[in-house]
C-alpha cells in the first residue's frame, strides 16, 4: 500500500514527484510509456517527423466520427520531452473574467498572487532563461528569472531591432534549457518538436522524474496503463486503480491519488470510472468533467524575405506580447506570437508538399519562422468523451477564431514593415494540438466545477488532478509553466494534508541547490 499514486508524468505528474520527493511519503508514479531512448533517430526529421517515431499509435475520433492520431507522445516526461521549452507565465489579467470578441473568457479559482510563488519555484526547477522589463504584459515577479536570457543570433537581432523601430516591444522567450555554466545546452537546430539527445531541454523527465528516483521511496512504474479507479463502498474515497502492465490486469492500493494524465486522459479515466455511486464518472457531480475542453488557435507562419539570408541555428529566442489585449484595429485580445525552431527545407516541405524541394530550400533560407497562439474559449459541448467500445472521442470546434484573424492580420502587416513580403501560413488541426485544457475545471463552487481551489475533487477526498484539465480558461500563452506552478502548489497542499511541515520550496532548494527569495 502506497501513500501516494501518480498517474501520469508529464509536466504536472512528474512536477508533483519532485516537489514530494524528499517527504518521505511512498510514492509510486504510473506511466503507460517508457522512457525515451537517446539515440540518432532524435535529431533526424524524417524519423521524428516524417515516421512520427515518438508519437503515440493511439487513435481517437473526432466530432465527426473520424480517427486521427493526436500529438501525443507517451514517454516518461510526456510530451515535454519535444517540446519548445516556452515556460511563459499567465497574464495576470488573466487570473480574472476577460472579455473577447465572441465571449467571456472565465476567471480562476485563485488569483495571479496566490500562484506566483510556485512561477518562481517552477522557473528555478526548469532552468528557465529570460528577462523582465521588456514585456508590457509582463505581470509582476517576486523573484528575478533564475537564468539570463538566451542570446539572439544576428538576424534575430535585427529584426528585433526592425520591430522596435515599429513601435513594438519584442521580448526575449523565457526558455528551459541547459544553458548553465557547463551546460549542456549545444543550441542546436534540433530542440523545438526534438527529443534532446543530450539531456539538455529541461523536460520533466530529465528535471523532476528523475531526480525524484534517487529518493528511496519513490517509485516509477513504465509501460502500464491506468484503466479505472475503483472508490470504497459509500464512493467518498477512491481506494485502488486498476492497471494493466505486462498483459496483467491488477490493482493498485493508495491514500492519495492524482490524475496527471493530460487534458484528455484524465477526463477519459474519470468517465471510464463510473459506478453505481458515481453513475456519470468520478468527479462528475457537476457534470463537468469532459466538458469545456480548449485547445489555443494555433499558426505557422513562415515570413520571408528573398532578399535576406537566415543563417541562424537556434531560432526560437523572440517573442512579442503586444497583441495579447488588443491590435490596432480590433480593441479585444489576439494572443501571442514567437519565433520557433528554424524550419529546415525537410520540414518545410512536410508542412506544405506543394512545393517542391527546390522551393523548400529557398523558403527555408529566407524564413524566420512563427508560431501564433490565440485564446479559444470555454464551451461546454467541445468534449471529451468515452464511447461504449471504449475508444476516447473529441469534439472541438474552436471559439473565438475573429481573434486569430485578427493576430494573423496584425503579425503580417508588422512583417511586412520589416520587409518580409511573402508569407505561407499553416493552420494547425485537431491531431497537430498539444495544449489541450479545461476538462476537469477547478473553481469555487461544486455545481460548476469538478475540483476545489486546491486541485482536490469536491466530492472525493481522496483524488486530485494535477495538469491542464484543471484550466477554467486557456490564455494565449504555453500552458507548460502554469501546470508546473500548480503541481507545486497541490504538493504544498498534500505535504498539509500528510501532515508534513517543510513546504516544497525546500524541496525545490534541495534539488536544484539555489538559494531561493522568501
Amino acid at each position: 500500500m502506497y501513500d501516494l499514486v501518480v498517474i501520469g508524468t508529464g509536466m504536472g505528474g512528474g512536477t508533483l514527484l519532485a516537489g514530494l520527493c524528499d517527504s518521505g511519503l511512498r510514492i509510486l508514479a504510473i506511466e503507460r510509456g517508457d522512457f525515451l531512448p537517446s539515440e540518432e533517430q532524435n535529431w533526424q526529421v524524417d524519423a521524428v517527423f516524417g515516421a512520427r517515431r515518438y508519437r503515440t499509435c493511439e487513435t481517437w475520433l473526432d466530432g465527426q466520427g473520424r480517427w486521427f492520431v493526436p500529438n501525443l507522445h507517451p514517454w516518461v516526461g510526456g510530451n515535454t520531452k519535444v517540446y519548445g521549452a516556452a515556460l511563459v507565465r499567465l497574464r495576470r489579467e488573466d487570473f480574472a473574467p476577460v472579455e473577447h470578441a465572441e465571449g467571456i473568457s472565465p476567471g480562476w479559482p485563485i488569483t495571479y498572487e496566490e500562484l506566483e510563488p510556485y512561477y518562481c519555484l517552477a522557473e528555478q526547477l526548469y532552468l528557465v532563461h529570460g528577462s523582465s522589463g521588456e514585456d508590457p504584459t509582463e505581470p509582476p515577479r517576486s523573484c528575478p528569472y533564475p537564468y539570463p536570457p538566451v542570446p539572439h543570433e544576428p538576424v534575430v537581432a535585427e529584426l528585433a531591432a526592425q520591430l522596435r523601430e515599429a513601435g513594438l516591444h519584442p521580448s526575449a522567450l523565457p526558455l528551459g534549457i541547459d544553458l548553465r555554466l557547463n551546460g549542456r545546452c549545444l543550441r542546436c537546430s534540433t530542440c523545438d518538436g526534438f527529443p534532446c539527445r543530450v539531456h539538455a531541454k529541461a523536460d520533466a523527465d530529465v528535471r523532476a522524474v528523475r531526480p525524484a528516483l534517487q529518493f528511496p521511496t519513490v517509485e516509477l512504474r513504465p509501460r502500464t496503463v491506468a484503466r479505472r479507479l475503483l472508490t470504497d463502498a459509500n464512493g467518498r474515497r477512491i481506494r485502488a486503480v486498476e492497471v494493466e502492465s505486462g498483459g496483467e490486469v491488477f490493482e493498485i492500493l493508495a491514500e492519495q491519488f492524482v490524475v496527471a494524465a493530460g487534458a484528455v486522459h484524465s477526463a477519459a479515466l474519470l468517465l471510464r470510472s463510473a459506478n453505481d455511486t458515481h453513475p456519470h464518472g468520478l468527479a462528475n457531480r457537476s457534470g463537468t468533467v469532459g466538458r469545456f475542453l480548449m485547445a489555443h488557435h494555433n499558426t505557422l507562419l513562415m515570413a520571408i524575405d528573398r532578399g535576406r539570408l537566415n543563417t541562424t541555428t537556434f531560432q526560437k529566442t523572440l517573442a512579442i506580447f503586444d497583441f495579447y489585449w488588443r491590435t490596432p484595429a480590433f480593441p479585444y485580445p489576439a494572443g501571442s506570437l514567437q519565433l520557433i525552431g528554424k524550419r529546415s527545407p525537410e520540414t518545410v516541405a512536410l508542412s506544405f508538399p506543394a512545393l517542391t524541394m527546390d522551393e523548400a530550400r529557398d523558403i527555408a533560407a529566407h524564413s524566420v519562422d512563427w508560431w501564433l497562439l490565440s485564446e479559444d474559449l470555454p464551451h461546454p459541448e467541445n468534449r471529451v468523451t468515452v464511447r461504449s467500445d471504449g475508444h476516447i472521442q473529441v469534439t472541438w470546434h474552436p471559439t473565438n477564431g475573429a481573434a486569430h484573424t485578427a493576430l494573423l492580420r496584425a503579425a503580417r502587416e508588422v512583417l511586412e514593415a520589416c520587409g518580409y513580403r511573402e508569407f505561407l501560413v499553416q493552420s494547425i488541426g485537431l491531431d497537430g494540438v498539444a495544449h489541450y485544457c479545461g476538462t476537469v475545471r477547478f473553481g469555487n463552487d461544486p455545481a460548476t466545477s469538478a475540483l476545489d481551489p486546491s486541485c482536490r475533487a469536491w466530492e472525493i477526498d481522496n483524488l486530485w488532478v494535477v495538469d491542464a484539465s484543471v484550466f477554467p480558461s486557456s490564455g494565449a500563452v504555453n500552458p507548460a509553466l502554469t501546470i508546473a506552478a500548480l503541481a507545486l502548489r497541490a504538493a504544498d497542499h498534500l505535504r498539509r494534508q500528510f501532515g508534513i511541515a517543510t513546504p516544497v520550496r525546500e524541496t525545490v532548494q534541495r534539488l536544484t541547490g539555489a538559494q531561493l527569495q522568501p
